[in-house]
C-alpha cells in the first residue's frame, strides 16, 4: 500500500529556478506547499554544472519593453504568443527585484558596451545580470525553510490524476530505507520539471529533465506546443563531458577531424568561413535563420562519422586581448574544469533547451482547473528561436504567476472536503514494470539524436517514427503486471525504482512521437527547426502545431494563419 501523505494546497513538481519561485510565491500567498524534485532541491538546468553562469536579461527600462517584445516576436518567427511575450517582458524587472530582496547575488557587466554582452539572437544590449548560483542556492533554501515549504528531494512524480476538485500524485521516493511509493493529495499542481533534453542521447542538461512532467500534463488533458523547436548547440565530449561551449569564441576557434587533423571547413573560402564564424559567434544554439547554419550542420555530420566528435583548438590571437565575457568563461573553465586555453578539446553537437512545451495562459494555467506550469517545460513565450537569458526570465516571471494562481485556486475551492470525498473517482495504480526500461530508453534517445537533431529529413523522421512504434510494441509485449498487492509488496523497494524507470520510458515514447511528428509535419525551415529537404521558410508556415491526447492516442492540431489539414 502507498504511504499516504497529508493533503496539501499546492504541489510543485521540479526544484529549479521556476519550481522554487512557484513554491515561494504559493507559500507567500498563504498556501501549504510541497516541493518535489527528482534530484536535490536546487537542481535542473538552472543549476546545471556544465555551464559557466546563469544569465538573465530584461529591458533596460520601461521605454525598452516594447522593443524587447517586438524582438522576441521577430526572433520567434511567428511561433510566440504575443500575450505571453508581453507578460514575460513586463514582469522581468520585478523578478530581478524579488531575487535581490531574498539576498541573491547578481553579477553585472563591467564593460556592458562590449558586443559580447548583446544577448544571443538580439540586436542590442539589454539589462544583463548573471545569477551567482551558490548565492541563489543559499537564499532559496533559507526562504523555503522560512516559509515552511515541505521539501521532498529525490522524489519523482510518476502519476497524476484528478480526484474531486483536486489531484492525487503518485510518487516514487528514494529515502534512507530505499525506494518507496507515496501518494500526495493536492488541491492544485504546478509542473516545473524542465525541458525535453532527456529525449536525446547527447544532452546538455541534468538527468532529472526527462520530460515526465510534460507527459503527465498531456495525460491530464493539457496540450503541448512548438515541440519541433529544440535548442541544439555545441558542447564538450572530452575532457569535461557535457560542458557547454561558449559561442563567443567561435571566431577564434579551429575545428579539425580527430583522426586526420584536417580542418573540417577547408572546402570553404577564407572569407566564407570568416563571415559564418562571425555570425555564429553571436548566438549559442543552432539556427537556420542567420546564415551560420552550415557551421552546426558540418559539426553534426562530423559527429555522426566520429562519435568522439571534432578536435577544438584556439587561434593565437585569442590570448592577446580577451573581452570580459570571454575572460569570465576561461577563468571558470580553469577553476571548475581544470582546462586552459592551451588544452585541446573534443566537442560535439548536443540537445540543450526546449523552446516548446506545455501550453499555458498568462497566469500559468494549462487550461485544466487547478493545473499550472512554468519554466522550460512550457511553450509559447518563446518561438522558433529564443533570445539568450530569457529562459531564466521565464522561470522567474511565470514561476511567480503560476505559484500565486495555484494558491488562489486552492483558496477558492468552495466545496468541503466531505463533498469532495463523495465525488472522488475510484482509481488505483496498475502496478507494472518494463524489463530493461533504461536500455530501451537509451535506444530511443539514440534514434532521436540521429534523426531529430540539426538536419532533419522526411525519410529519417519517418524511419524514427517507425522505430518509436516498434519500441512501443516491445513495451506492450514485455510489460509485467504484478498479479496481486501481496506479490507487489514482497519486492516493493526494487519494484518502485523499476516502476519509475518504466514511467519515464512510457512518457519519453509518447513525447518522442509527438516531437517527431511535429518535425515531420513542418515541411519548412524556421529558426531552430531545419529541414534539409525543405530548406526555405514557407509563406504559409505561421501556424503552431499543437499536440494533445485523445483516449491514449496523440492528436495533432494547428493554431494560426494556416488552417489547412496537413495529414
Amino acid at each position: 500500500m502507498d504511504n499516504q501523505q497529508e493533503s496539501i494546497d499546492v504541489l510543485v513538481m521540479g526544484a529549479g529556478l521556476a519550481g522554487i519561485t512557484a513554491a515561494i510565491w504559493a507559500a507567500r500567498s498563504g498556501a501549504r506547499v510541497c516541493l518535489a524534485s527528482s534530484g536535490p532541491i536546487c537542481s535542473g538546468s538552472s543549476f546545471y554544472p556544465g555551464t559557466w553562469g546563469l544569465g538573465l536579461v530584461g529591458p533596460e527600462g520601461k521605454e525598452d519593453e516594447a522593443d524587447l517584445q517586438d524582438t522576441i516576436l521577430a526572433v520567434g518567427e511567428g511561433m510566440a504568443d504575443p500575450a505571453l511575450v508581453q507578460t514575460l517582458v513586463s514582469g522581468i524587472f520585478r523578478g530581478i527585484q524579488d531575487l535581490e530582496g531574498m539576498g541573491v547575488q547578481l553579477k553585472k557587466a563591467s564593460h556592458k558596451e562590449e558586443k559580447q554582452f548583446i544577448p544571443c539572437f538580439d540586436h542590442k544590449g539589454r539589462d544583463w545580470h548573471g545569477i551567482i548560483k551558490e548565492s541563489a542556492r543559499e537564499a532559496f533554501l533559507q526562504e523555503l525553510e522560512k516559509l515552511e515549504v515541505t521539501q521532498l528531494s529525490y522524489t519523482t512524480v510518476t502519476d497524476l490524476w484528478r480526484e474531486g476538485h483536486g489531484f492525487v500524485a503518485g510518487t516514487v521516493r528514494r529515502g534512507a530505507k530505499g525506494w518507496e511509493f507515496c501518494s500526495l493529495h493536492a488541491k492544485s499542481v504546478v509542473i516545473a520539471s524542465g525541458g525535453l533534453g532527456g529525449l536525446f542521447s547527447r544532452r546538455l542538461n541534468t538527468d532529472d529533465a526527462t520530460g515526465l512532467g510534460q507527459y503527465l500534463a498531456l495525460k491530464t488533458g493539457a496540450s503541448l506546443v512548438n515541440l519541433e523547436f529544440m535548442q541544439i548547440m555545441p558542447g564538450f565530449i572530452k575532457p569535461a563531458p557535457k560542458t557547454i561551449y561558449n559561442e563567443k569564441v567561435f571566431v577564434w576557434s579551429c575545428f579539425a577531424d580527430r583522426q586526420t587533423g584536417r580542418p573540417i571547413f577547408d572546402d570553404w573560402s577564407e572569407e566564407e568561413e570568416r563571415e559564418r564564424m562571425e555570425i555564429r559567434s553571436t548566438h549559442g544554439p543552432f539556427t537556420c535563420r542567420l546564415g551560420s547554419g552550415p557551421v552546426d550542420i558540418r559539426l553534426f555530420e562530423q559527429c555522426l562519422k566520429d562519435k568522439g566528435g571534432v578536435r577544438l583548438t584556439y587561434k593565437e590571437e585569442l590570448r592577446d586581448s580577451q573581452p570580459e565575457f570571454v575572460q569570465t568563461y576561461f577563468q571558470w573553465l580553469k577553476e571548475e574544469k581544470g582546462l586552459t586555453i592551451d588544452d585541446p578539446v573534443d566537442i560535439g553537437i548536443f540537445a540543450h533547451a526546449s523552446n516548446g512545451g506545455i501550453g499555458i495562459d498568462p497566469h500559468g494555467s494549462c487550461g485544466i482547473p487547478g493545473l499550472f506550469a512554468c519554466g522550460e517545460c512550457t511553450g509559447g513565450m518563446h518561438g522558433a528561436d529564443r533570445i539568450g537569458g530569457l529562459s531564466t526570465a521565464n522561470g522567474l516571471v511565470f514561476g511567480k504567476l503560476a505559484g500565486i494562481a495555484a494558491a488562489r485556486y486552492s483558496k477558492n475551492l468552495e466545496k468541503t472536503q466531505k463533498e469532495q470525498d463523495e465525488e472522488k473517482e475510484t482509481k488505483t495504480w496498475g502496478r507494472s514494470r518494463i524489463p530493461n526500461a533504461s536500455q530501451l530508453l537509451e535506444q530511443l534517445r539514440q534514434v532521436n539524436y540521429q534523426y531529430g537533431m540539426v538536419a532533419r529529413r522526411e525519410e529519417g523522421l519517418q524511419s524514427a517514427l517507425k522505430q518509436v512504434e516498434r519500441l512501443k510494441k516491445t513495451v506492450e509485449k514485455t510489460k509485467e503486471w504484478f498479479p496481486s498487492q501481496e506479490a507487489f509488496l514482497k519486492e516493493e523497494k526494487r519494484a518502485a525504482a523499476e516502476y519509475s524507470d518504466s514511467r519515464i520510458l512510457e512518457g519519453a515514447l509518447a513525447l518522442s512521437e509527438g516531437m517527431l511528428r511535429a518535425m515531420e509535419l513542418r515541411k519548412e525551415s524556421r529558426g531552430s527547426h531545419y529541414r534539409a529537404d525543405y530548406p526555405g521558410k514557407a509563406e504559409d508556415g505561421n501556424y503552431v502545431i499543437i499536440i494533445s491526447e485523445d483516449h491514449g492516442n496523440l492528436k495533432i492540431g494547428y493554431r494560426g494563419k494556416s488552417t489547412t489539414k496537413r495529414e
